[in-house]
């Protein structure tokens, strides 16, 4: 058995990216986030997994809460991953960014990251 928790089409707004002007008004940043548990077994305490809140919480810690902006979705989508993979009961995540504002030359696509991390 193997258990999956994830949080979907989290939008956070904020002012985010490579160039300058992206730091001056927020734009939307949509999460999709997985953690796979390291527990193979039946889960009956909150303990043994990761709360969903906790995802969410920790996409806020990273996007709402910089220093300073972030400018790669690419670092962005790390943080999570840290924070998330510091929970003993994650064995890996998967974090997903979309930024459908994202300055493109010309209309159409959906600009969108992906990393996977493994608990060696």
């Amino acid at each position: 058995m193997q258990w999956r928790v994830g949080l979907e089409n989290y939008e956070v707004r904020a002012a985010h990216g490579w160039y300058e002007h992206e730091h001056e008004t927020p734009q939307p940043f949509v999460f999709t986030v997985w953690a796979t548990l390291a527990v193979d077994q039946r889960i009956e305490g909150i303990e043994e997994t990761l709360n969903y809140a906790d995802v969410q919480i920790a996409v806020d810690e990273v996007v709402l809460k910089a220093s300073k902006p972030i400018r790669l979705m690419e670092d962005m989508a790390q943080r999570v991953v840290d924070l998330l993979a510091a929970r003993p009961a994650v064995a890996s995540v998967s974090v997903r960014i979309e930024k459908p504002e994202a300055p493109l030359p010309h209309p159409g696509g959906l600009p969108v990251i992906e990393v996977v991390w493994h608990r060696n």
